[in-house]
Order: C-alpha cells, then sequence, then structure tokens
C-alpha cells in the first residue's frame, strides 16, 4: 500500500520517475516486509499493556495502602484516646499520644511503598540522614519550635482548657501541637503562636489556681470620715455571695491622693467566676459608699482671678 501511495505521489508531484519512487519505497525493510512492521506494533502494544500493567497495579497498591494506613491511624488516635481517658490523662497529653500514634502508622506505610518500586530502604534511610543535617540548618527555627512543643509537652506549664497569657496574647489553650499552640481569644478569634515565643517568654496561667484575689479601687472625699468609709467599704465586699469565706475582706488605704482618699477593696473569689464578681464588687462598693453618705470625687478645677472680673459693654456704631 505504501508503494503505491508513493507511485502516485511521484506523478503527481513530477519530481522523480515512477521507477524512481519505486526503488525507494522497496529499500525500506518495514515497508518491503509488512509483516516486520505489524510485529513491531504488537510488541509495543505487548510491552506498553505490561507496563501498565505492573506500574499500574503498583500505583494503585501505594494509593489504597496509603488511604488504609490513615484510616487505621485515625482510628488507632481514637481508640488510644479513649482507653487514657479512662486513666484520667492529661488532655493534653491524651491528644498528643494520639497524634503521634496516627503519624507513626502512616510513617510505616509509607517506607513500605518505597519497597514497592524497588528502593533499597537502608540507603533511603542514609540519603535521608544525609540530607537531614542541610534540612535541619534551613529550618534552625522549625526546629526550635519542635524541641520547644516537647519541653512544654514535658513541662506542662499549662494544660488544653487554661486561660493564659503567652506572648503577649489574652486567651484560651485549644489545642498544643508540637510546632505550635492554638489559642482562642474572648472575642472568638484563634491565634496560632509558635511554641519557640511561648518557651522563651514569661507565661502567665491565670486559671491555674482554684480561686483568685479581684481587687476594686475607689477613692472617697476628704471630708468623709474614714472609719466610716472603711466600714461601707468592708460591708460591700462581704455582700459577694460567692467569695471565699476562710479568707476576709481586706479594705487598704492605698494613698492620699490629690483629689481623693484612695482605696482598694481584696476579695477572694473563684477562678471561673472572677469577671462576674468583680462586677459584682464594684457596683456594690458604689451602693453602700452612697448608702453610707460617702461621695466618690471627680477631678475638678477652681480657676482663681488676682483681680475682680468687669463686664465690658459692647462697642457701639456701625460695624
Amino acid at each position: 500500500m505504501k508503494a503505491a501511495s508513493a507511485l502516485i505521489a511521484a506523478r503527481v508531484q513530477g519530481t522523480a520517475e515512477p521507477s524512481v519512487a519505486v526503488g525507494r519505497a522497496a529499500s525500506d525493510p518495514a515497508i518491503s516486509n509488512p509483516a516486520t512492521a505489524d510485529q513491531a506494533a504488537m510488541d509495543l502494544a505487548d510491552w506498553l499493556g505490561r507496563a501498565g500493567l505492573q506500574w499500574g497495579g503498583k500505583i494503585l497498591a501505594v494509593v489504597v495502602l496509603l488511604v488504609a494506613a490513615w484510616m487505621v491511624g485515625t482510628w488507632a488516635r481514637r481508640s488510644l484516646g479513649r482507653v487514657l481517658e479512662r486513666t484520667r490523662m492529661d488532655i493534653t497529653l491524651v491528644r498528643f499520644f494520639g497524634n503521634l500514634t496516627r503519624w507513626v502508622i502512616f510513617l510505616m506505610a509509607v517506607v513500605a511503598c518505597l519497597g514497592f518500586f524497588g528502593f533499597n530502604i537502608t540507603s533511603v534511610a542514609a540519603l535521608v540522614g544525609a540530607a537531614g543535617l542541610t534540612v535541619g540548618l534551613a529550618l534552625q527555627g522549625s526546629l526550635s519550635n519542635l524541641a520547644a512543643g516537647i519541653m512544654l509537652l514535658i513541662l506542662r506549664p499549662f494544660k488544653v482548657g487554661d486561660v493564659v497569657n503567652l506572648a503577649g496574647q489574652f486567651g484560651k489553650i485549644d489545642d498544643i501541637d508540637l510546632f505550635n499552640t492554638k489559642v482562642d481569644t474572648p472575642d472568638n478569634r484563634r491565634l496560632i503562636i509558635p511554641n519557640g515565643q511561648i518557651f522563651g517568654n514569661t507565661i502567665e496561667n491565670i486559671t491555674h489556681h482554684p480561686w483568685r484575689r479581684c481587687d476594686v479601687s475607689v477613692g472617697t472625699a476628704y471630708a468623709a470620715d474614714l472609719r466610716q468609709a472603711r466600714a461601707a467599704l468592708r460591708r460591700a465586699g462581704e455582700a459577694i455571695t460567692r467569695r471565699d469565706p476562710a479568707k476576709p475582706v481586706d479594705v487598704i488605704l492605698q494613698n492620699l491622693g490629690s483629689h481623693a482618699v484612695e482605696w482598694t477593696v481584696r476579695v477572694w473569689v473563684p477562678t471561673a467566676e472572677f469577671i462576674a464578681c468583680k462586677d459584682e464588687l464594684t457596683e456594690s462598693v458604689k451602693d453602700h459608699l452612697d448608702s453610707a453618705g460617702v461621695s466618690i470625687p471627680f477631678p475638678q478645677l477652681d480657676l482663681w482671678f488676682r483681680n475682680a472680673l468687669t463686664a465690658t459693654p459692647p462697642p457701639s456704631g456701625p460695624r
């Protein structure tokens, strides 16, 4: 068929004699022997089929293995979490060990997948170890966060659910990972703080103790009797029903200010109800001072003139 096509093309173009075109067509072994061309095509198709079956099967097996490993890891994390919660272990450590179990199972599946493609696991481990130094130098910040995360999990200066002040940020701990800590603010914002910044700075755990001291400062007029003002402020503190009855109410005369006598009322209240108790104490201080007839002054300015002021009539005449 190819020889006939060559003859037709030669006649149409007029660039070669028919005998020359036939000679060129006959000189090609693949054209002169159609059986050889068909055999080559069959060999290529057979090779593509076998390679597709071989590599396609391996790729499919890898995908199935990774998906199965992730599902098994998730199941293992939940099962381990339920078991550890029964032992009353801290929720922070429960989440840490659960996540660690899942990633170990997934990493084992990845190593097994490398074996499917003929990789020598020992050589791969040596290569990873050699590249680890370079990667470590490039990821010094991440490694410092990892080290800080491990120290936070060991020392446990705070746990999930604590209200803390970390790296200048105030909020409630939601999760503690190896690299960062998730904090939710009172206005429902999510903050993700690197562990390196947390471990290298002051950590303030506000809800670590069950009781917290609530302070309210107030000023009274200089004309008020000090004993009467102190008694009214003490009654205001004792009116807080949720305070710790084992600790007395402290009323401290802090300072004789420029415009008022400055007091501080101190009451011990439950940490979980601190904000509500402080609001209640502030209201109680105002009500009891009003009931006792003790006024709360405010800054004011008195102007004294050396000469008496006289009214000057406006100028008359057209403007």
